[in-house]
């Protein structure tokens, strides 16, 4: 088990991943935040929206996200609202590690996407997705509460934003709560494409 322990999530400039309520998680505002993702040819490929798309630096990214993730961990509002928004053959095509508090047996979906439910804490599910993803890497796929209890309990080794030119002024901020006595930064790459800026960032303990 060699693999980086990371998460990926698109950023207004004013700093929110999504909305207050997920009843407007496909709303106006998320739908402009996550613009640069919808055209491009692997995310088309992968939700099976048909031929075509965009290939360039933005679609490559993509493509790397996905093939680098070995398991994915959520938590229960993501997996609540992806429940029901994501198609049968849901997007991750490996083992989704749910922390949550309910019991459930594990659920499996076409194309090779099965999601476990882990009722021992956020260390237990990183544990199981280390195993699962092999020498993968293990993307925290969110949300935001979730991040950020891997970010401050130090768990977090490297993590990517897409940094979107849309302002929210309100909602959820990716760095709300977060440890600042324990967690400093060092700037590992920046790229940006006609859409976005991408910042990579490696995750040190003060």
């Amino acid at each position: 088990m060699t693999g980086k322990v990371f998460f990926s999530v698109s950023m207004s400039l004013d700093g929110f991943i999504a909305p207050e309520s997920l009843d407007d998680l496909m709303g106006r505002q998320w739908m402009e935040l996550q613009q640069w993702v919808f055209p491009q040819r692997f995310f088309r490929e992968n939700l099976k929206l048909g031929e075509g798309g965009e290939e360039g630096r933005d679609n490559d990214i993509l493509r790397q996200t996905f093939e680098r993730t070995g398991a994915s961990v959520m938590g229960k509002r993501m997996f609540d609202g992806g429940e029901q928004g994501w198609p049968e053959d849901a997007p991750f095509h490996t083992p989704v590690f749910v922390v949550t508090h309910e019991k459930r047996d594990p659920w499996e979906r076409p194309g090779g996407t099965t999601f476990h439910f882990v009722n021992d804490g956020i260390e237990a599910a990183l544990e199981r997705a280390r195993v699962a993803a092999g020498d993968r890497d293990v993307r925290i796929a969110g949300g935001d509460a979730t991040i950020l209890e891997y970010l401050n309990a130090g768990l977090i080794d490297e993590f990517s934003i897409a940094l979107s030119p849309v302002l929210f002024g309100s909602g959820i901020r990716l760095f709300e709560g977060v440890d600042a006595e324990r967690v400093a930064l060092e700037p590992v790459h920046v790229e940006s494409s006609p859409r976005v800026t991408h910042l990579t960032y490696a995750v040190r303990r003060r």
